[in-house]
């Protein structure tokens, strides 16, 4: 008996490698796939050991076999063989009452087809229908979900580098407040980078040939989820890093707008660990969680939701202290608008009214669905929130790049300096009304 995976238990499982293929989402279908393989490891251990302990008829018999499907016990020539469907399925309790057949031949062999595969019929031990188009269905939505924040982050990475490039090369651009631009872009860009590593590591681990039962082994290895997991934890320290710069970008607002005049230089070094420090302090504690309790497949699963608030909390915290920020920047500028009718004259005012453009974008969708996670949300409302999720993660870069760079007025005119308190703030003629969203 070889150890080559049957056609009907290669169909089950291929099934289920299409589900983990879903990256967008939490890995559940790949531990159901190592929960399988590990139910189909015991099935076939107790079937070895059944078949080497019971004694052989006499006469002319089908020999007892494992076909890598099921177990089969001795066979007499010209009958059909029906045992129960194997317990190691992931819908048994659906077709635990259904039976597997095989005929034995006149012969005493087993029926084939086409002479190498074994005839059997498992039709009572397949998933019922509806479930499966039901299924296809969803693995469908979710793979043209990944395409959709696919382009955007492609999108986007192009679009940041670009923005990278210009604030970097031209030397008049050089300030504090481009300087925080630039870190953002960064973090944007390293965020689509990591994701889209992460999306070719698991296509390239589940789309292996599988055909011996040491090609699963070495699948759901530990060895072999070593790149994907690295690959997660980069990516959680991204997210969070996108999410402090935003916070950064947000205090910086705060305090150009508010607070009094102040040396930028002693604050920049601050906002660096803010930026790009913090999210250490919080995903190394996640890291040594999942490796010390939830050693399994990548680690998007979350099993035990205590460890999955380590990262979710201080992301919940970074948005809602920007909405916090855009609440009293906004009362500000209402104030001011009421104080002053000429419209857009105090360049602070128009750089806030610009950069709040962006605010709500800070993390509203977090706010929104602060409680609904992938694990405890289901049906259209869980579509709904991975729709609107992607889709705002993905093209949110380049929407700041575009903003923050591209549509900036200081960039297209190349001014000389850039204003870092009120005494250098350009006069109102010499900077006219523009519209909101291109004051930057």
């Amino acid at each position: 008996m070889g150890d080559m995976l049957g056609p009907g238990y290669r169909q089950s499982l291929f099934h289920l490698v299409w589900m983990c293929l879903l990256s967008s989402i939490p890995q559940g279908g790949a531990k159901v796939l190592e929960k399988t393989f590990e139910e189909w490891m015991r099935y076939r251990d107790e079937c070895l050991r059944r078949m080497a302990s019971e004694p052989y008829p006499a006469g002319l018999f089908c020999n007892r076999t494992f076909d890598m499907y099921a177990c089969w016990p001795d066979g007499s020539p010209g009958i059909t063989v029906n045992i129960s469907c194997p317990f190691y399925l992931p819908w048994f309790e659906k077709v635990k009452h259904g039976l597997v057949s095989r005929r034995c031949g006149a012969n005493g062999q087993w029926v084939t087809v086409n002479g190498s595969q074994p005839w059997r019929d498992y039709s009572q031990c397949e998933e019922e229908t509806a479930a499966t188009v039901e299924e296809e269905g969803a693995r469908q939505l979710m793979m043209s979900f990944k395409v959709l924040y696919t382009v955007g982050y492609s999108l986007s990475l192009l679009t940041l580098i670009s923005a990278l490039l210009v604030l970097t090369v031209f030397r008049k651009l050089h300030c504090t407040r481009n300087y925080i631009h630039a870190n953002l872009f960064a973090s944007f860009g390293l965020r689509a980078t990591s994701v889209m590593v992460k999306d070719a590591l698991l296509e390239r681990r589940w789309g292996m040939e599988l055909v011996r039962v040491a090609d699963w082994e070495a699948l759901l290895s530990h060895e072999a989820a070593l790149g994907c997991r690295a690959a997660q934890v980069l990516m959680q320290y991204c997210i969070l890093a996108n999410h402090y710069w935003f916070l950064v970008e947000a205090v910086y607002l705060y305090k150009l707008l508010i607070g009094a005049v102040f040396s930028e230089k002693n604050y920049y070094r601050l906002y660096l660990y803010l930026g790009w420090g913090t999210p250490v302090v919080f995903v190394v504690p996640w890291a040594a969680a999942k490796y010390l309790k939830e050693n399994a497949e990548c680690w998007a699963l979350n099993e035990n939701m205590a460890y999955w608030w380590i990262i979710r909390i201080p992301i919940l915290l970074a948005s809602l202290i920007n909405l916090l920020i855009f609440m009293r920047i906004l009362k500000v500028i209402l104030a001011k608008l009421r104080a002053n009718q000429k419209g857009y004259a105090d360049y602070k005012l128009r750089l806030a009214k610009a950069t709040l453009t962006l605010i709500p974008l800070f993390g509203i969708h977090e706010v929104v669905f602060i409680f609904a996670t992938d694990e405890q949300t289901t049906g259209i409302l869980r579509y709904v929130k991975v729709f609107f999720t992607l889709f705002l993660n993905s093209f949110q870069g380049f929407l700041v790049a575009v903003l923050y760079c591209f549509a900036n007025k200081e960039v297209r005119t190349h001014c000389s300096s850039c204003p870092e308190d009120s005494s250098a703030l350009p006069q109102p003629e010499a900077l006219p009304p523009q519209p909101l969203l291109f004051v930057l």
